[in-house]
């Protein structure tokens, strides 16, 4: 995982530097001119103006103005707001956007940019450091410095980033030190762990509870997920509904829940497995609502009588009702709980939608709750108790098709089995999911389509030699 600085951890690390303020702004600024001239394919005679502000963003810039000028570009410096810039800019043949960096804290007006290209230096002036919100030039590349920013991540920050370069300037280990925030990457799936040889199903086996007669689909893709993710076995149960006909669950195997009282049967079932879920179409059973269980709260009742990993999703989260419930049931078990709300879900849990800044939002989740919290979203944002949050920026628009949620919890829960610390399986897990919808369709997507998608993406992996498989 690749670290990802908050603006005060980064000032934090600029303050630690072993090296002189000038020294760095003029590692930046370098850096900067090299990423001007790759995007211009070579400097000689080529028009660029550097936006350049008064503090160390604007430093930057007019340190890299200056390099630019010494590869024979032709370079004007403006400041942010002259009324020069709109003739200027439309002239030039590259913007170098080095107005304001991740600290602005008041609105900025960009200029027009029109079709020229636009470098950012650190981040596009007017988008926030902490949430990636605000007005800003559309940058078509952004050099940042020792570490990833959270506005680069979240918000319109991918879409207004461009393709994002983290350029080293002699500040990497300390960034890394600081860090409470990561980006996951390819390399992470490099700690899925290895099946041995000596490897048996129910080494890495999962249950499912979940579904209703009438929603069959949500556990059905789970489990089918799971094991495409590598669980060696799934048990599937739904509360009242006849699975003997079940043609779409091939492989998984199939327990009888009677639609009232199914805590039992659903707990000795537990004891078998290495990791389960709850909740995908669950319905009312989940709550007990309508008179079907016999409990009053069948979801909180299997959760404090096992004690195997658990992926509490959908319905169950509506069930458990609310972070301070969850954190006395997390409190009454050895083995954590993954929570993976979508916002609404996320809203009943907390009592409010998530805020802009997402990484705040679900690092306090996960302190209150006692769990790991996966907040599903463009960026998918997975904090744990401890304060660790990864983010995740591999999912797609073609994710947001019913069902391919359920996906995710399954791989989440096949990640468990096979052993994997509960942050670190939801954060990889989250990032295998949007990897292989990637591969996918780009219109039609459809949840059915990713178990497979999911087991290719993991092979590539292990044939590149990136996990031990």
């Amino acid at each position: 995982m690749k670290p990802v600085l908050s603006p005060p951890e980064m000032a934090q690390v600029d303050g630690a530097a072993p090296d002189p303020a000038e020294v760095l702004v003029g590692r930046a600024g370098f850096a900067a001119a090299v990423s001007a001239r790759r995007m211009l394919r070579g400097c000689y005679g080529r028009r660029v103006v550097v936006i350049a502000g008064r503090g160390n963003n604007g430093a930057d810039g007019r340190v890299a103005a200056g390099v630019l000028r010494s590869w024979g570009a032709r370079v004007a410096v403006t400041e942010p707001g002259e009324r020069a810039d709109a003739a200027l800019l439309a002239a030039s043949d590259l913007i170098v956007d080095a107005a304001y960096g991740t600290g602005l804290s008041r609105p900025y007006q960009p200029p027009r940019q029109g079709t020229v290209p636009v470098l950012a230096v650190d981040i596009p002036s007017g988008l926030s450091g902490f949430t990636g919100t605000g007005e800003s030039m559309a940058a078509t590349r952004t050099v940042t410095f020792a570490a990833y920013k959270p506005g680069l991540l979240l918000g319109d920050g991918p879409e207004r980033c461009g393709e994002v370069h983290v350029a080293g300037i002699g500040l990497e280990d300390l960034a890394a030190g600081t860090a409470r925030s990561w980006l996951v990457e390819r390399s992470d799936m490099g700690c899925i762990p290895g099946r041995p040889r000596s490897s048996h199903k129910w080494n890495s086996a999962v249950l499912v509870i979940g579904g209703s007669p009438a929603m069959m689909g949500a556990p059905i893709l789970c489990s089918q997920a799971a094991m495409r993710a590598g669980a060696g076995y799934a048990l599937l149960g739904v509360p009242g509904a006849d699975l003997a006909a079940g043609a779409a669950t091939v492989e998984q195997v199939r327990i009888a829940l009677d639609g009232a009282g199914w805590v039992d049967t659903a707990a000795a079932a537990a004891k078998r497995v290495k990791a389960m879920v709850v909740g995908p179409g669950l319905g009312g059973a989940a709550s007990g609502a309508s008179g079907e269980v016999g409990s009053a709260n069948p979801t909180a009742e299997l959760l404090r009588r096992t004690e195997v990993p658990a992926v509490v999703d959908a319905d169950a989260l509506n069930a458990l009702g609310s972070l301070q419930a969850v954190a006395e049931i997390a409190r009454s078990r050895t083995a954590p709980l993954v929570l993976t709300p979508h916002d609404m879900e996320y809203r009943r849990l907390s009592g409010h939608l998530p805020q802009a800044d997402r990484i705040a939002e679900v690092r306090d989740a996960a302190d209150k709750s006692g769990s790991v919290v996966l907040l599903k979203g463009p960026t998918t944002v997975v904090g744990a108790p401890d304060g660790r949050v990864a983010l995740c920026v591999e999912g797609p628009p073609s994710l947001a098709t019913a069902g391919t949620g359920d996906v995710l919890s399954g791989i989440v829960a096949a990640f468990l089995a096979r052993g994997m610390e509960a942050w670190l399986a939801a954060s990889v897990a989250a990032f295998v999911h949007g990897s292989a919808a990637r591969r996918g369709p780009l219109e039609g997507l459809v949840a059915s389509d990713l178990p497979g998608l999911v087991a290719a993406e993991l092979s590539r992996a292990s044939e590149r030699g990136v996990t031990p498989w």
